[in-house]
């Protein structure tokens, strides 16, 4: 027993934050407590935390943490979290915002060389012992319309600039975005996708963005176009994008978000023509707990000081 704050690490990786934590000279100022995420957390433990770091929580283990004032989410996305009744007003969270700033942008990327070059093809004619040349579309000239251009996708904009794709984006704001071409505010969202050959939907779910790509949406894009989806499945409305793919609305679509997940064996996304299902791998990272523990150092340190933390979610705008 200590007078240090305790923070609970209730992950499966509690040796890559210790390690962190330590190198970064604040292990001898909070006394840190590793439990596995399959393991429930001891009562005596849950009456002495004032932090928790977890993917997620069992329902209504917060309101058993009678000294808890700060959850700090692994993830970005947060809105699992936000519907939690035991989520106290007092309770600062913070999300593992900027996490995926490399890995998803390059899975992007994969999701647009695969929409234009002939590699699953190529894949299928080797198989076959098939020699087939194909002609591949380019990607220098074409129009990638962002929805949210966040720390993603501000990211993946200075790499597709490279590509020599034209970047236009929707954001909250409307404020300039570096690499960038045109910012959107989101009620000139259509004005967005009727120019896009590509529309990449970022968005995390909240009460504005759920089913926001919806079958209106879908008639805004153009008939050549394709959407990807690297956000949230509840801001896509499935029904709708079947019928629209079907339909010919729009050409097709990258998915690697689904309301449900896994992804129903029954659901038509898998044998819809046109749509490319994708098990979520879009942020997967082979070292995620390390970036994770990189922010987190920041974090505890802000805490242990009294500074205000980082990425701490607008519980309002719901990320």
């Amino acid at each position: 027993m200590t007078d240090m704050p305790v923070m609970v690490l209730w992950v499966d990786e509690a040796e890559v934050y210790r390690d962190a934590l330590a190198a970064a000279g604040l292990a001898d100022r909070i006394e840190l407590v590793g439990v596995p995420r399959a393991t429930p957390i001891p009562e005596a433990l849950k009456a002495r935390a004032d932090a928790l770091l977890a993917w997620a929580a069992s329902p209504g283990l917060l309101a058993e943490m009678p000294r808890l004032r700060w959850v700090q989410a692994t993830t970005a996305g947060v809105e699992a979290w936000l519907a939690r009744d035991d989520l106290r007003d007092d309770l600062l969270l913070t999300a593992a915002r900027g996490v995926h700033r490399i890995q998803m942008p390059e899975n992007i990327l994969a999701a647009l060389f695969h929409l234009t070059k002939p590699i699953v093809a190529a894949a299928f004619d080797q198989r076959e012992s098939r020699w087939t040349r194909r002609v591949a579309e380019p990607l220098a000239g074409k129009t990638l319309g962002v929805l949210g251009l966040g720390t993603i996708g501000q990211e993946l904009a200075r790499k597709a600039e490279a590509l020599e794709l034209r970047v236009i984006g929707v954001r909250r704001s409307g404020a300039p975005a570096a690499h960038v071409e045109t910012v959107y505010t989101p009620d000139r969202t259509d004005a967005m996708l009727g120019r896009a050959d590509f529309v990449l939907n970022l968005l995390p779910t909240t009460p504005d963005t759920r089913d926001v790509m919806n079958a209106e949406r879908f008639k805004a894009m153009r008939p050549d176009g394709y959407l990807l989806n690297f956000g949230r499945g509840a801001t896509v409305v499935d029904g709708d994008l079947v019928a629209a793919v079907r339909g010919g609305v729009i050409a097709g679509a990258v998915l690697d978000v689904f309301r449900q997940e896994p992804l129903p064996a029954e659901h038509p996304f898998w044998t819809t023509p046109g749509i490319t299902v994708w098990p979520h791998v879009g942020g997967l990272h082979p070292n995620r707990d390390a970036l994770v523990a990189e922010m987190v150092v920041d974090n505890v340190s802000r805490f242990l000081d009294g500074r205000p933390l980082l990425s701490v979610v607008d519980r309002v705008a719901g990320y």
